[in-house]
């Protein structure tokens, strides 16, 4: 004998549920810990030598640039600040004697961030535990194949997402 007791109805799924679970949501994510991640590890480091991260991220630009220095426009486009955030922070490390500015003869109202070399010595003094947190949490979990994929892939990601990054570098 059939059972004749009444069915519940299915439960309906909400269609737009599938989003949560799609794979581009997982590679943003994991790009968003792992940066989050790795930030925190390292952002002690560099509080520690007397600098903030956006500070640190400014000397190191300046100091892998051609000559030791980049326009201020380029330079706010690579560390990803507004002009009157980058003008504010230059400020700060040409008071400390990290930086100087230096017109564009170019361009009478452009001018020039550059290293200077209280700056250069400061960031050589910091750069080895630096890079031994680097190693310790990124570079070293990676094969250098996998590194080297990585790295060329966030290159190609970079361009689009900011695309005046490597002006002037």
């Amino acid at each position: 004998m059939a059972d004749l007791a009444p069915t519940a109805p299915a439960p309906t799924v909400d269609p737009r549920r599938a989003a949560l679970d799609d794979p581009r949501l997982t590679a943003a994510g994991l790009l968003f810990e792992v940066t989050n991640g790795l930030a925190g590890q390292l952002a002690s480091q560099i509080s520690d030598a007397g600098v903030s991260m956006s500070e640190f991220e400014v000397l190191l630009r300046l100091s892998r640039s051609d000559g030791t220095r980049l326009r201020m426009s380029d330079l706010a486009t690579q560390a990803n600040l507004s002009s009157s955030g980058l003008t504010r922070l230059v400020d700060r490390l040409e008071a400390r004697g990290l930086v100087a500015r230096q017109a564009c003869p170019s361009d009478g109202r452009g001018s020039f961030a550059v290293l200077s070399a209280d700056g250069l010595e400061l960031l050589l003094s910091i750069m080895p535990g630096h890079v031994a947190l680097i190693d310790r949490w990124y570079t070293s979990t990676l094969p250098p194949e996998q590194l080297r994929q990585i790295t060329a892939a966030l290159r190609v990601v970079r361009a689009v997402v900011r695309p005046g990054a490597e002006a002037g570098a």
